[in-house]
């Protein structure tokens, strides 16, 4: 059976037998009981992970031509297909679970979003990202990649970027290099007042990142708080502890 590839799902296929081994290298390196592969597409990565013992393998695919085709090539896989959109599911396991996949790029910032969300129960994520999404989540501060996403997956995963993929290992090649990551969840988190306002505080500070955090951060600080001279700093300056410290001061 064959395929078409569907650009309006940011579909890039891992054709590359030798990335593939690679990244379930890494995930071997690693102990898990559940895994949950996002976007496998034609099953490149599929058909590796299948092949993990005493593993309970689940993967989320939105493209019904997809479905089909992974019943039909695969048939180990009947039934551990979720054929739903991943940013619009439930946790797909009720113990806790590793996530693998090559994202597709036009929703990977959005994955990672909904992996925070469960973030107790996924100890590790590998994925493969566009080069300069993995690069800004990888990012520390005085970086002009450093932003929202590096500080909000940093608060609560350790990330280790650990090797490019070239537009050449895809079909179609993308236009960008990409690179592969893995994220372990820390075993200490930072002392924050909320989750909640911490997040408020990291993306109201770099919606306006030019500006100094006083005036980006305004309106959630009192006048005496915004005097504190940390807020002569820029966003990018600031590292994960100063935000964290910072939401005790929030209004």
């Amino acid at each position: 059976m064959q395929y078409t590839l569907k650009k309006s799902l940011g579909q890039h296929f891992l054709k590359d037998e030798n990335v593939c081994k690679k990244i379930v290298a890494a995930l071997k390196e690693t102990q898990f009981n559940n895994l949950l592969e996002v976007g496998p597409g034609a099953g490149a990565l599929t058909k590796y992970l299948l092949q993990l013992p005493n593993i309970n393998f689940k993967a989320v695919e939105l493209d019904t031509e997809k479905v089909v085709y992974l019943k039909q090539t695969y048939p180990t896989i009947d039934g551990k297909i979720i054929h739903q959109n991943f940013l619009e599911i439930d946790a797909p396991y009720t113990e806790a679970f590793t996530v693998v996949g090559n994202f597709p790029y036009n929703i990977s910032s959005q994955i990672l979003f909904k992996i925070l969300e469960w973030k107790m129960q996924v100890p590790i994520v590998i994925g493969m990202f566009q080069k300069e999404v993995a690069q800004r989540i990888a990012a520390k501060p005085n970086n002009k990649t450093y932003g929202i996403l590096s500080i909000l997956i940093q608060a609560f995963y350790h990330v280790d970027y650990l090797f490019d993929v070239s537009p050449g290992c895809f079909n179609p090649p993308p236009k960008v290099m990409s690179g592969v990551i893995k994220l372990t969840l820390r075993d200490t988190s930072f002392e924050m007042k909320s989750e909640k306002k911490f997040f408020i505080l990291v993306k109201t500070a770099f919606n306006q990142r030019r500006k100094t955090l006083r005036n980006a951060t305004r309106s959630l600080f009192d006048e005496i708080t915004l005097q504190d001279t940390i807020f002569n700093k820029r966003a990018e300056q600031l590292s994960i502890l100063d935000f964290a410290a910072l939401t005790y001061k929030m209004l």
